[in-house]
């Protein structure tokens, strides 16, 4: 194991750009530093493009440097512009609020928070600290904001931000502009507050960081150090993580622990090493020899990669449940199939429902969550990718009657990766 946290995350693939590569190296083997990540809470779950930079969180702190995990509930009253193409839904402040404390509870699986000392620093050194804008920017006067803090941003050099400039077609609200002198003056608060010299983020966020850096020197004469991180892709460069429901939530309630697993479990061939170096704290010595597999072998690796992502998220009993559940539904070699069928995800329908002349599969089948409207439904089983069991159907009319429910249960596979057993009640 290298000794120095850098050279871990570059080796593993995290490190896009550094703003002083070698005198960051130097910091992170030589002393213990204090970092902060910053987190909008938009939705009322973190997902898997937040857990990348969990991920380095967790790598920081397991080499003893101090994790600030800074809850955006004032910016996200604005909205941060990178990487969008319109402006965000404007959020209520009870909103925001609500969503952050969700942040924090799954937060608090994956890092140790301590005690703040008096002079900004955890009582046990290397303890993360939990911080929240708002406490400094919804109570900012607006002149002398400005006065104090917008004199040392440039315009022109703003809007050469890829950022801003991306936008200027579609156009860029007065509103969202100010965003990234909001994100800098959190670099210089959490600075003086905690002496954070570093701030990391994913690589659309490397404007906000330079002009955070740049405010520090300015305001305080001081040397401050950013950091960005690869955005979890796929190997033709589109992002990981969104599935036919939409994004890959770390919140049980929203994306269940099997479907987590799934995800992972179903991943392209050339993406694995990818995943593994990423999202597991697996050796690189394993990994590599992992995503080596080639053939149908590569599926071990797999099985691996969606355990141990997985694990880290939900925990290792919810990890083998799933991983039971899955061996099931495929009758892995030698697995033992069919002890898991309880933890497949499971639908119950009134048995009343079938009276009559039936329940409409396609009906079935969206109410289950296997597709999302109707017309999906009939064109999965028009394109024949729709199995009752181990027989396709070829009907996208078909009326379900308790003849297709035997022992009163029945599996229903659309394609080849998305399982869903309905059980009569």
């Amino acid at each position: 194991m290298a000794e120095n946290v850098f050279d871990i995350l570059l080796e593993r693939g995290f490190i896009r750009q550094t703003t002083h590569e070698e005198e960051i190296r130097k910091l992170l083997a030589e002393e213990k530093v204090t970092f902060y990540i910053g987190f909008d809470p938009t939705a009322d779950s973190l997902h898997v493009g937040h857990f990348m930079q969990v991920i380095v969180m967790m790598w920081m702190q397991k080499f003893g440097h101090t994790p600030i995990v800074l809850v955006g509930g004032g910016t996200t009253m604005v909205g941060d512009p990178s990487g969008r193409t319109d402006m965000r839904n404007m959020m209520s402040r009870e909103e925001i609020l609500a969503n952050g404390k969700r942040f924090v509870k799954l937060f608090e699986r994956f890092l140790e928070f301590g005690e703040i000392a008096p002079d900004g620093k955890p009582k046990e050194p290397g303890k993360a600290i939990l911080s929240n804008n708002a406490d400094w920017l919804l109570d900012l006067n607006y002149v002398d904001f400005i006065r104090d803090i917008g004199r040392h941003f440039s315009v022109n050099s703003m809007l050469r931000a890829e950022c801003f400039r991306s936008r200027m077609e579609k156009g860029l609200s007065f509103l969202e502009f100010n965003y990234m002198l909001m994100q800098s003056y959190d670099f210089l608060e959490l600075y003086k507050r905690h002496g954070c010299k570093m701030q990391f983020g994913g690589d659309d966020q490397w404007s906000n960081i330079l002009f955070g850096t740049d405010l520090i020197r300015r305001e305080l004469g001081e040397q401050a150090y950013g950091m960005t991180f690869a955005l979890l892709t796929t190997s033709e460069g589109k992002k990981m993580g969104k599935t036919q429901a939409g994004a890959l939530w770390l919140d049980a309630n929203k994306t269940s622990p099997y479907d987590f697993y799934q995800y992972w479990r179903n991943v392209e061939d050339e993406d694995v090493k990818t995943c593994l170096s990423m999202l597991t704290f697996l050796p690189m010595e394993e990994v590599n020899k992992l995503s080596a597999l080639k053939d149908s072998e590569i599926n071990h690796a797999k099985e691996i990669l969606a355990f141990e992502v997985t694990k880290l998220v939900h925990g290792e009993a919810e990890a083998t449940k799933a991983q039971d559940a899955a061996r099931s539904l495929f009758g892995a070699p030698g697995e033992g199939g069919g002890g898991g069928m309880d933890n497949v995800p499971t639908f119950e329908l009134e048995r009343a429902r079938l009276s009559g002349e039936g329940l409409g599969l396609v009906t079935l089948m969206r109410e289950t969550g296997l597709v999302t409207s109707n017309g999906e439904g009939f064109r999965a089983i028009e394109q024949g990718g729709v199995m009752l069991g181990d027989e396709k159907v070829t009907d996208a009319k078909k009326l379900m009657t308790e003849a297709d429910f035997p022992g009163g249960s029945v599996i229903i596979k659309k394609g080849k990766k998305t399982y869903h057993r309905v059980m009569l009640v």
